[in-house]
C-alpha cells in the first residue's frame, strides 16, 4: 500500500508542478495544511479523495488524478486481523469472549464509530467511515447465516465501559437484548469477580471451519494471532470453557444486562 501511496502522491506533485500550482495553493483549496499536502505527495500519508479531486480540477488532469482513488480506498480492517476476518466470514460456529468491549458483531453503529474514532494513532475520517461500514456489514451474518451458531460471553466491565457516553452504551445494551433473541445467537454475561484469573487475560474467539477444523483467535494491545495448532487451540478452548461455565445463563444474562442498563 505504501508504494501505491508514493506513486499517487508523486503523480499529484507532477501534475501540480506542470500546472504551476503551489503546495500552498493546493492545500488552501483542499483545506489541508502545507505539511499535510507534502506528506501525501511524498507517500508518507495516504492521499485523500478530497486532495485527489481538488488537484485533478486545479491541475486540469481531466479525471486522471481522481481515478486513483479507486486504488487508495482505506483498508476495511487492520492488516493484523485480515486472516481472522476471512475465517469469521466462513465459520460454521463461533464462540467469542470479550472482557472490556462489546464484541464487534454486536456493536451498534454509534458505538463502533465512537470506538474506531478513538484509535491511536488517529485514523483519518475516510478510514473511520470505511471500518465502521465494514463492521456493520459483518453483522449481517447473524441474520443471513441462520445455520451458524454464534455464542458470546461478555464480561461485566464491557457492559459498563462508557464508549461514546452513557446514552450510547444504554442503546448498545438494548441492542444486545434484541440480538440475543435470534435463535442462532446466545449472549451470556460474566459478572465481575467470577473466574478472574482467566477472564482478565484478554479476548478470544473459537471458530469451527466448514471442514470442521477448530481454530482460535486471541488479541492483545497491539497484536493478534489466529491459531490452528491443536495444542494451542485446546488450551484456549479450555480457557473459554472455564469462562463460560462461570457466566450467567442466557435468561439470567438478559436480566443482568437490563439491570446494568438501568443503572447507567
Amino acid at each position: 500500500m505504501t508504494e501505491t501511496w508514493r506513486y499517487c502522491g508523486n503523480q499529484i506533485k507532477l501534475w501540480r508542478t506542470q500546472a504551476g500550482v503551489s503546495r500552498e495553493e493546493l492545500g488552501k483549496e483542499a483545506n489541508y495544511e502545507y505539511e499535510s499536502v507534502k506528506s501525501m505527495e511524498q507517500g508518507r500519508r495516504r492521499p485523500t479523495v478530497r486532495l485527489l479531486q481538488v488537484a485533478d480540477q486545479m491541475c486540469g488532469a481531466q479525471g486522471k488524478l481522481a481515478a486513483a482513488q479507486e486504488f487508495l480506498k482505506p483498508e476495511p480492517f487492520p492488516a493484523r486481523s485480515q486472516d481472522f476476518m476471512t475465517a469469521e466470514a466462513e465459520a460454521i460456529a463461533l464462540n467469542w469472549y470479550e472482557p472490556l468491549l462489546i464484541p464487534g458483531l454486536l456493536q451498534t453503529e454509534e458505538y463502533a464509530r465512537a470506538l474506531i474514532s478513538e484509535s491511536c494513532p488517529p485514523l483519518d475520517d475516510e478510514t473511520v467511515e470505511e471500518r465502521v461500514r465494514a463492521r456493520m456489514q459483518r453483522q449481517e451474518a447473524l441474520t443471513r447465516r441462520t445455520s451458524t451458531m454464534f455464542g458470546f460471553v461478555v464480561y461485566e466491565a464491557a457492559l459498563r465501559t462508557l464508549v461514546g457516553g452513557q446514552e450510547v452504551v444504554q442503546r448498545q445494551l438494548h441492542r444486545l437484548l434484541e440480538t440475543g433473541s435470534l435463535r442462532n445467537v446466545s449472549i451470556q454475561a460474566l459478572p465481575m469477580g467470577r473466574c478472574s484469573g482467566v477472564a482478565l487475560n484478554g479476548p478470544l474467539v473459537l471458530l469451527e471451519t466448514p471442514d470442521h477444523e477448530h481454530w482460535a483467535w486471541a488479541e492483545g494491545q497491539d497484536t493478534s494471532a489466529l491459531y490452528t495448532d491443536p495444542a494451542k487451540v485446546s488450551a484456549l478452548t479450555q480457557a473459554h470453557d472455564m469462562i463460560r461455565m462461570n457466566a450467567l445463563s442466557i435468561t439470567e444474562s438478559a436480566e443482568f444486562i437490563r439491570k446494568v442498563a438501568a443503572e447507567l
